[in-house]
């Protein structure tokens, strides 16, 4: 959750709006699919409860081939496993918010 409010910080001051948050992957996926507008981006983190990220990217890529997900995670063990999963990038923790928000701006860009 402290994770979350940091990147809500973030996004704030940057003008982005952040549509919703998940605690767990089942939840990003349910929450996913109930969206009427699909967010232009998602972070994902690989260690969560209930359904790992690479799970979860899995899932909501099958639902939309056109999703943009960052893949964020401390494990850089899983990098080409979350990109072959379907994750546009990959971010390893702990990233430079500047770097965030480039990759951000790129993917805005080709939307």
């Amino acid at each position: 959750m402290a994770l979350q409010k940091i990147y809500y910080e973030i996004f704030k001051a940057y003008d982005y709006e952040i549509i919703d948050t998940a605690l767990n992957g089942i939840e990003a996926v349910q929450k996913f699919q109930l969206f009427s507008k699909k967010p232009d981006f998602i972070i994902m983190d690989y260690r969560m409860p209930l359904k790992n990220g690479i799970e979860a990217t899995k899932e909501i890529i099958a639902l939309n081939s056109r999703t943009k997900i960052i893949f964020a995670s401390a494990d850089s063990s899983i990098k080409e496993l979350a990109l072959s999963s379907g994750a546009i990038s990959f971010l390893e923790k702990p990233f430079d918010i500047d770097n965030l928000i480039s990759l951000i701006e790129e993917i805005i860009q080709i939307i």
